[in-house]
């Protein structure tokens, strides 16, 4: 009998949503549901609900970057996920242990949470763009997040367009714009490499609240997906599609804005 082909292993470097809407808990429903085996190193610990963030208590420096150097050194990585880091300390750390690890990285450059909690200073966010951009092989920043690392009001496609271009240009990585916080009846999102666009995806806006985690869902499905083998257009293709489907089967908890559906997904799969 053939043996089943191994799972893409993917680690997914975040912070713990204690709701399991967004965050670490995210990440693991969406490798587990995409077939992947799901690994992970907390950043920091949230206190937080459909209505907000409560608490955020990051991790110790040293104990983050063991984490990681647990799952490389025994299980081995296929791609890596990066979300919340909650300092510049700990960007420059993860930053240092994943140099020259060679497998492809996603980096979302959480900046704000779905209900307008900051995560991430300023200072946070220099050390990513110094420390961890250049290694990324993604990087998936919101319009608010795009507008912070580029310096300015964006309201245009053209505007989104060119300012991903921008960090592209810069850091010699893919950027994929997501539209969602947008005004435009219909989302789009630009796949943008180096030198300028490379695709761009078009989909309804869904009349929904229930959102929260959408970024850290999107960022581990793509993740997933070049872990197994698949070309990023490709990998950025299905995550949007899973991500879709998920916010169209919300379970609809909370008082807020309530988590998406991943497990509903998967039963369909």
């Amino acid at each position: 009998m053939t043996p089943p082909r191994a799972p893409a292993r993917i680690l997914a470097i975040a912070g713990s949503d204690s709701s399991g809407g967004a965050g670490i808990q995210a990440d693991i429903k969406t490798i587990t549901m995409l077939g992947g085996y799901a690994m992970t190193a907390i950043t920091a610990v949230t206190a937080q609900n459909t209505l907000g963030v409560q608490s955020i208590t990051a991790l110790p420096v040293d104990a983050i970057t063991q984490q990681i150097s647990s799952c490389i050194d025994d299980i081995g990585v296929d791609a890596i996920k990066i979300g919340m880091l909650g300092s510049a300390e700990i960007a420059e750390a993860v930053a240092e242990r994943l140099e020259g690890l060679g497998v492809p990285i996603v980096l979302d450059p959480v900046m704000v949470s779905t209900s307008d909690a900051v995560l991430a200073n300023q200072a946070t966010i220099d050390a990513m763009r110094t420390s961890l951009m250049p290694l990324a092989t993604l990087l998936t920043p919101n319009i608010p997040e795009l507008e912070a690392l580029s310096g300015g009001e964006l309201r245009t496609l053209q505007q989104i367009g060119e300012a991903a271009t921008a960090l592209a240009n810069e850091f010699g990585c893919h950027v994929l714009a997501k539209g969602g916080h947008s005004q435009y009846r219909t989302v789009t999102d630009l796949l943008v490499a180096r030198g300028g666009l490379a695709l761009k995806f078009e989909h309804e806006r869904l009349d929904t609240k229930h959102t929260h985690g959408t970024g850290c869902t999107l960022s581990s499905a793509v993740a997933t997906y070049l872990g197994a083998g698949f070309p990023l257009e490709i990998a950025v293709k299905r995550a949007g599609a899973f991500v879709l489907e998920a916010i169209r089967l919300a379970p609809g908890f909370g008082y807020g804005q309530g988590p998406i559906g991943h497990q509903a997904v998967g039963r369909q799969r």
